[in-house]
């Protein structure tokens, strides 16, 4: 495993219910990615399929692995890349149980996926209407680093990356499809969750206009002291690149502690008085 990696955020706006024009503009920017030596290129959640297509998610959902995720082995494959975006996932056991899930692919094929734990039924949101929830975050070690994944509305739950810290992820991916009116939301807990567990983290956002929701990009990648080390445009479409140096996470541990103070105790205090509610 390399000490250093580059990685790329890649912020892009979603044609609804069109998996194979989404997958023709995931190629264009990882093309893109290559040309700047990029070895890690992140898209939105559910970039396959955009992310408000309601009852259409029936139809579009797909098995892991399947024809979509395939078709970007081939891509990650030729390109010599990895590869995180985000599809609605078809349980190979039943014909309508669906997750909210991350893909990760690498130049060898198929790595690992996320299934989203928390989904927002809320306000705009409807997530429950459509989804199951996953059930424990994962970590994949990986050519270009121990990797965790988590998805949008995960990040307000401390809980998720503190796990995904402890079972050694050294760089967290939030991939999300977040409107406007939350953005000071997500600015403001992704530097938290970095700086809390000294980790570098990438926040990829979807931007453009879906069914009136307008998301607001804003992609970024936070070092492990919570300093924006790159940041995307807001409101369109963009590209960013940006060196992930793994070394510079011990100064950080040593200086801001957290981990090793950690008390486990009160977790065990945090799920008696939550199943209490």
């Amino acid at each position: 495993m390399k000490e250093k990696t580059t990685l790329a955020l890649a912020q892009i706006s979603c044609k609804r219910g069109s998996k194979k024009e989404n997958i023709q503009k995931m190629q264009k920017y990882i093309k893109k990615a290559k040309k700047r030596n990029a070895q890690l290129i992140v898209f939105p959640e559910l970039s396959l399929t955009g992310y408000t297509i309601r009852d259409q998610i029936y139809e579009l959902a797909e098995t892991i692995p399947g024809p979509s995720t395939k078709a970007l082995e081939k891509i990650a494959e030729k390109e010599g890349i990895h590869i995180i975006f985000g599809m609605p996932e078809l349980s190979q056991k039943t014909h309508a149980v669906i997750y909210n899930t991350a893909v990760l692919i690498g130049p060898k094929g198929y790595i690992g996926k996320y299934r989203k734990m928390y989904l927002p039924t809320h306000s705009v949101f409807e997530e429950k209407r459509y989804f199951r929830q996953g059930y424990t975050p994962e970590v994949f070690e990986t050519e270009v680093g121990k990797i965790g994944i988590m998805i949008c509305y995960d990040v307000f739950f401390p809980e998720v990356s503190r796990l995904l810290r402890l079972k050694g992820a050294q760089l967290i991916i939030c991939i999300s499809a977040s409107p406007a009116v939350r953005r000071h939301f997500f600015e403001t807990l992704t530097c938290a969750r970095a700086i809390e567990n000294t980790v570098f983290l990438a926040y990829v956002n979807l931007t453009g206009l879906e069914d009136g929701l307008q998301f607001w990009g804003g992609s970024r990648l936070i070092s492990p002291g919570g300093k924006v080390k790159v940041q995307a445009k807001y409101d369109t479409e963009d590209l960013v690149v940006a060196e992930v140096d793994y070394s510079a996470i011990k100064p950080v541990e040593a200086f801001v502690p957290t981990i090793r103070d950690l008390r486990p105790e009160i977790f065990e205090e945090l799920k008696k008085y939550a199943e209490e509610l």
